[in-house]
């Protein structure tokens, strides 16, 4: 049987720590993909990302090797034909590694390969960009995957871990404007599909407060109501579901956060779902992983 923090031994990339070692491509076991995700690594060389989580799972690492984007379009083919010649499906090509992904300037060139690989080998796995957010406040790469929403299964796993200004700044520990990420994904809701993902943990022992608890909640179902409003030519827009997720994997930063009971999750789940299925006929789904 497979955990997350371990993957089928596929080459020489066993599981997601390899991504720690320089490797551009680490296939995983992942719980929210639902079996074996391949990940592409955009930061061989060091992690580079613009929120600091304390419940983030990327360890320091010494690193000299440098992105190739020929280098990691060769390295999908070769892990996913692994995979295949195993007979273990492929679930997702995820974009994750040590860093924000949308930080890289080959970020839309790797974007489109892993997208014409996806294409041609296993065209029923999904596209994931899993992302802390902060391409809202950019102007070129908003527009990008505002378009690129639309592209055949690629999913946006956007980052949404706190309703109000005070939790922001102890889960996501960035100097980013929590009020422009904010209206940044207003704005993204209205024009294209995305999945919000949502770490509930503690944070020096304490988990979010009822008073935050329902700012999230509120937000959440206001941005459903925005995209409920909302129409395109090219398909439906805003949220496709809510992940909310615990704190399964060791992070440097242990034991500043800390796993909150799964039936905490749970609780909040349900009370999301009431409150979506009440604001809106067209509600997304919410999923938990403690």
């Amino acid at each position: 049987m497979l955990h997350e923090d371990d993957s089928p031994s596929i080459g020489s990339k066993e599981n997601h720590r390899n991504r720690e070692k320089g490797v551009l491509v680490y296939p995983v076991y992942s719980r929210r993909s639902g079996g074996l995700s391949v990940g592409i690594n955009l930061f061989p060389d060091k992690k580079r990302c613009n929120f600091d989580c304390p419940y983030c799972e990327v360890f320091p690492f010494p690193g000299k090797d440098e992105f190739s984007p020929a280098l990691m379009e060769a390295d999908l083919r070769d892990a996913i034909r692994a995979a295949l010649e195993r007979n273990i499906p492929v679930k997702d090509i995820c974009f994750s590694g040590n860093g924000e992904p949308t930080l890289s300037s080959f970020f839309p060139e790797a974007l489109d390969a892993a997208g014409r690989v996806r294409a041609e080998l296993v065209p029923e796995a999904k596209l994931v960009l899993i992302t802390n957010g902060s391409f809202l406040l950019d102007e070129k790469l908003f527009s990008l995957l505002s378009k690129a929403a639309f592209s055949p299964g690629l999913d946006i796993w956007l980052k949404l871990d706190a309703g109000t200004v005070d939790w922001y700044k102890k889960m996501n520990r960035s100097n980013l404007p929590y009020e422009g990420i904010i209206a940044g994904l207003r704005k993204f809701a209205a024009c294209a599909p995305f999945t919000i993902q949502t770490m509930l943990c503690t944070v020096d022992g304490e988990g979010p407060s009822p008073l935050e608890a329902e700012a999230w909640e509120k937000l959440v179902v206001e941005l459903a109501l925005t995209a409920a409003n909302a129409s395109t030519a090219k398909g439906r827009v805003g949220i496709r579901k809510v992940q909310i997720y615990g704190k399964a994997r060791p992070s440097p930063d242990d034991p500043i956060a800390g796993a909150l009971p799964t039936e905490y999750l749970e609780v909040r789940a349900a009370s999301l779902c009431a409150a979506l299925t009440t604001a809106s006929d067209a509600a997304p789904d919410v999923e938990v992983y403690p």
